[in-house]
């Protein structure tokens, strides 16, 4: 427990404060109306007091003889006694004290103020401490011949409650009940609502929980109900390439790929579910949070795996080149066995045809690779993938339109990723199918992009696994059953969008995948 007592404490403390602070301002209204209520109802008291001693006859006519003045301490005494005033006055047209309960009142000035009696027109008011009633004495001729004061003490401050004890304390006592009932009512519903801890506790848990968010590699989103961010980590800040003002926002208002807002809203299950965002391959988890049985929110982790990946596809492209050798070794084998046996068997003749038509036919595509396509390591890569596709059975082919020249090393190596994931993606397509397979292959260059357009001759692909290619990156049913397309044609679209091109899949006879990859490549932002 702290040094200003627990957080209950504090609260019961300053809510008690409060019910005070309004006990005290609903008693100070009250004084203020019962005394008001008190000039009202004792000013017409002692209005009629003052008016009925004036017209009393005997009070008139000791006025106006100013012989004969002895009665009117006996009317002023009377009407006070009968009236219940601490006082009744009667002084001449002067204001001099003729008649008075103290005796050194006598002969002293009667004390006006801002009375009008003067002027000849009653009047009610405080002087002094006292409140006062002032009507002037009129007589036969109509002239006025002096002047009645009645009075009585205002109550002081507090004199009003003392005078009606009960209504006080009743609304003093209902109050203070209520309002330490509600305190405590309060202190215990926030202390529950904090599991118990105190301010110095709380404050230290979210600086430490601050501090340890901050502080690991992983990147973290929380988001809550309304699927708001409520808290980021600088590390998923960076991997996400959120804004700063992005705590707060709600996630489809963000500027964010359609499978990375699926992923956060929980619209897309699954474990490990990998996305692509600013050039990076990201593998995110989802965990909702709930307590009570009430969903509270959730929490996303993220880990960069762009590393991971660029090494697979090295160790892929590795594998791919250890295939085409083999592919052509076993060709060349083959071949060298065939021409033995025609050797052994005195066929030289048929031995001879055959060298020359193994020979033309290599010579053929190599002429026509190299005529068309000028990049070195294109056209290196169309010439494995062909002993690739003759291993596998099948023909592969480029188009009589195709051209392109030689181009800078990043558009090579771009070109490079998505020709040889288009053409394997075609070859697994047509693994297993049987008859007169085939891929063709057309690259065309003009002054803005390169277009790559890989046919095949395979049973197409399924609109929906289409969509979810293009839509939704890795997500899609051959990568979910453990297959290797999905994700080399998410990468060839990453490649083309990084560049600020595009990749699309048609149907005609079979897969068509349309690549388009500018040669100027596009801002960053652009390509997010």
């Amino acid at each position: 427990m702290g040094a200003k007592g627990s957080l209950a404490r504090q609260l019961l403390g300053w809510l008690l404060a409060i019910v005070f602070l309004l006990l005290g301002c609903v008693v100070v209204v009250s004084v203020i109306q019962s005394n008001s209520t008190f000039a009202d109802n004792e000013g017409r008291k002692l209005l009629a007091v003052a008016e009925n001693v004036a017209a009393t006859p005997g009070v008139r006519v000791s006025l106006a003889d100013p012989v004969n003045r002895d009665p009117l301490p006996i009317f002023a005494e009377s009407a006070r006694s009968l009236s219940g005033a601490d006082f009744v006055t009667i002084a001449d047209p002067s204001g001099r004290v003729l008649a008075a309960q103290d005796p050194d009142q006598l002969r002293a000035r009667l004390p006006l103020g801002e009375s009008t009696v003067a002027d000849g027109r009653a009047w009610v008011g405080e002087i002094g401490d006292s409140l006062v009633a002032h009507v002037p004495v009129i007589g036969d001729d109509g002239r006025m011949v002096g002047m009645v004061a009645a009075g009585t003490a205002t109550p002081g401050f507090f004199e009003g409650i003392a005078n009606r004890p009960s209504n006080a304390l009743v609304l003093i006592g209902i109050a203070t009940v209520l309002g330490v009932a509600g305190a405590l009512l309060l202190a215990w519903r926030v202390k529950r609502q904090t599991l118990g801890l105190e301010p110095r506790e709380i404050t230290g848990l979210a600086e430490h929980r601050e501090a340890l968010l901050h502080g690991i590699k992983e990147g973290v989103v929380a988001l809550d109900q309304q699927h708001r961010i409520t808290l980021v980590n600088d590390q998923a800040r960076e991997l996400l390439a959120l804004p700063r003002s992005c705590v707060g926002a709600k996630v489809d208002e963000l500027d964010l790929g359609e499978r990375l807002r699926d992923v956060l809203t929980g619209r897309a299950s699954g474990t490990e579910a990998i996305v692509l965002r600013a050039g990076r391959v990201l593998v995110m988890n989802r965990l909702p949070i709930e307590r009570d049985g009430r969903t509270l929110g959730a929490v996303a982790t993220l880990r960069d795996r762009t590393e991971l990946v660029t090494l697979r596809e090295e160790l892929a492209a590795t594998s791919r080149t250890t295939d085409t050798l083999r592919a052509q070794a076993h060709e060349f084998t083959n071949r060298l066995h065939t021409i033995a046996g025609l050797i052994e068997l005195g066929e030289y003749d048929e031995a001879r045809n055959y060298v020359d038509l193994v020979s033309r036919a290599h010579d053929e595509w190599h002429e026509q690779v190299s005529a068309r396509i000028a990049d070195t390591a294109v056209a290196a890569l169309l010439i494995a993938k062909s002993s690739l596709a003759a291993e596998q059975g099948a023909g592969m082919r480029l188009t009589d339109d195709s051209a392109l020249a030689a181009v800078d090393e990043q558009l090579s190596a771009d070109l490079v990723t998505v020709v040889g994931n288009l053409v394997d993606n075609a070859l697994d397509a047509l693994r297993g199918s049987g008859g007169d397979d085939w891929v063709e292959v057309a690259i065309r260059q003009d002054s803005h992009a390169v277009s790559v357009v890989v046919r095949d001759s395979g049973p197409g692909v399924a609109p929906e696994i289409a969509t979810e290619v293009f839509t939704h990156g890795f997500t899609t049913k051959a990568a979910e059953h453990g297959g290797t397309r999905g994700l080399g044609l998410a990468l060839t679209r990453q490649t083309c969008r990084r560049r600020g091109g595009s990749v699309t899949v048609h149907n005609a006879g079979g897969a068509v995948f349309t690549a388009v990859l500018p040669l100027t490549p596009a801002p960053v932002e652009a390509a997010r």
